[in-house]
């Protein structure tokens, strides 16, 4: 059964089956990704980039890692729930390890420029991380074609069991250990 399901989130989002954990939900699984990236790779830099209007389980783990060394920045976003893609490149320094910005906003319904965002993360060498809760089961999503590194996803939102979620983590990602 476990296989199966595997299988079923992989095929939803165009991932291999090896590349889905399951979580207890997004939260857990937000949680695991971004303070394992920061544990993985604070030798290489301790700057995430995020946005105001981020649910708040982003917001929570960005704040705790603020009070370990974490600098993070809070992109913005106009009137129609956007974020700048300009602000967003302005923003990446040396030291910035994730970019991590909701699919689509669990309150508005706004559904950022993912693909813009994966393409910048891309050629800037930084890990795209997505909170994919409202947008899998909806709407396309495609890890390939993304350039997403990262993505959480929550199984009641797909008529599947409350308690439940899933970690997409690359298969080029080296495995991320939460101490």
């Amino acid at each position: 059964a476990v296989k199966l399901s595997r299988e079923r989130v992989s095929s939803i989002i165009n991932a291999k089956p090896d590349e889905i954990i399951f979580t207890s939900g997004s939260t857990e699984g937000i949680n695991f990704l971004i303070k394992g990236v920061y544990d993985q790779y604070t030798e290489k830099g301790n700057h995430i980039i995020t946005v105001k209007t981020e649910h708040k389980a982003i917001l929570d783990v960005c704040s705790y890692l603020e009070n370990k060394g974490a600098e993070i920045t809070y992109l913005n976003v106009n009137e129609d729930g956007l974020i700048d893609l300009e602000e967003l490149r302005d923003s990446i320094t040396e030291k910035t390890i994730l970019i991590s910005v909701m699919y689509a906003n669990n309150e508005t319904g706004v559904i950022q420029e993912i693909k813009e965002i994966g393409n910048i993360a891309r050629k800037n060498d930084v890990f795209f991380m997505t909170d994919a809760t409202q947008a899998v089961g909806k709407i396309p999503v495609d890890v390939v074609e993304d350039n997403i590194d990262l993505l959480t996803l929550s199984a009641h939102k797909l008529h599947g069991p409350k308690g439940v979620g899933a970690v997409y983590i690359k298969r080029q990602f080296p495995k991320i250990k939460v101490t």
